[in-house]
């Protein structure tokens, strides 16, 4: 008798953010978890205020993953790549250079970074690029609920 392997359970965070009408200008940020059995977890999403879209996109991704339990295996999906490489790519460079990017300018945001660095430091993660507005379900989600909160916002 053979048993087949399962691939191992982790949780995913789908995460987004928005800006609107303006970049930069009010912006918020949405997230979808799912947990280990694939099933949705938890829809979140926040209004920052004032903002860019890389501060969004960053705050996304902080929120997101911090709703995942510390020291689970998660993969972070995102249309962003500027999220996505830094803490897979640059991260690593702006350390060594002392929190200077490739241009040797501060490294933008890095208040938010460092945030997001040690989330992600407290947990296993791995990344996951989906081009944005292009039919998958949970980046469609994340998106909506990011707008949703620019929406509420607005109404206040």
């Amino acid at each position: 008798m053979t048993t087949a392997h399962a691939a191992p359970a982790h949780w995913v965070a789908y995460t987004d953010g928005a800006c609107a009408p303006s970049n930069p200008g009010p912006a918020a940020w949405g997230a979808v978890i799912l947990g280990p059995d694939g099933r949705d977890v938890e829809h979140a999403r926040g209004f920052i205020g004032h903002g860019t879209n890389q501060i969004a996109e960053i705050t996304a991704a902080i929120e997101g993953l911090g709703r995942v339990p510390e020291g689970a295996t998660v993969e972070l999906v995102s249309d962003s790549q500027y999220v996505l490489k830094g803490l897979s790519e640059w991260r690593k460079g702006w350390e060594r250079r002392n929190w200077r990017n490739s241009k040797n300018e501060p490294v933008a945001n890095l208040v938010l970074w460092k945030r997001l660095f040690a989330v992600a430091d407290a947990r296993r993660v791995s990344v996951r690029w989906v081009r944005g507005h292009n039919g998958d379900t949970h980046n469609e989600t994340a998106d909506r609920l990011a707008n949703e909160a620019l929406r509420e916002a607005a109404r206040r």
